[in-house]
């Protein structure tokens, strides 16, 4: 993390999306928490599944385990073996991935979908979409909601903020 630190304009330290990044931009890493969504827990369900080399697979599980995403316990005694378990903050996710795997799919045509979301009680298939929680308003459109500095920002986010292109009114 520390080189990624570096690479970065210093309002990016500050910015969630940056440090989010940092936790779970690397595509190996997604793929591990969406197969612990799926119900993976075992190190060699995960590397049978991902067909992940173990070294990377380790890597990345140490990460998740740092990162507070995925909790490391004992689930043999003899020989020891290690589950890795979602935590609060590793499900927590879980809206982004589907978000992710949803944004995928809107691409594609139904018929070129190898996964889709459904109701695990009806079995009908969902679009998810993001909204605001207070309106239920969608997010997706730019015009509508914008991002600014918030109460925590430092001088770089607020200055980021504060030179943004004004949003061209409709018709511009």
């Amino acid at each position: 993390m520390v080189a990624l630190a570096s690479r970065i304009r210093l309002e990016d330290r500050e910015c969630p999306l940056s440090t989010t990044v940092q936790h779970v931009g690397e595509w190996w890493t997604l793929l591990i928490l969406h197969d612990a969504f799926d119900g993976y827990t075992r190190f060699d369900q995960f590397q049978e599944n991902l067909g992940i080399s173990s070294s990377m697979l380790t890597t990345r599980l140490k990460s998740l385990v740092v990162e507070g995403l995925l909790e490391r316990r004992p689930y043999r005694t003899n020989p020891v073996r290690h589950e890795y378990v979602l935590t609060g903050l590793g499900r927590s996710l879980r809206p982004v991935i589907v978000a992710l795997a949803a944004w995928g799919n809107s691409r594609l045509a139904p018929e070129q979908r190898s996964m889709v979301l459904v109701d695990a009680h009806s079995g009908e298939q969902v679009e998810p979409v993001v909204v605001d929680a207070r309106t239920g308003r969608r997010l997706d459109d730019s015009d509508d909601y914008v991002f600014t500095a918030g109460p925590a920002a430092g001088e770089a986010m607020r200055n980021r903020y504060a030179q943004r292109p004004a949003v061209p009114a409709e018709g511009e």
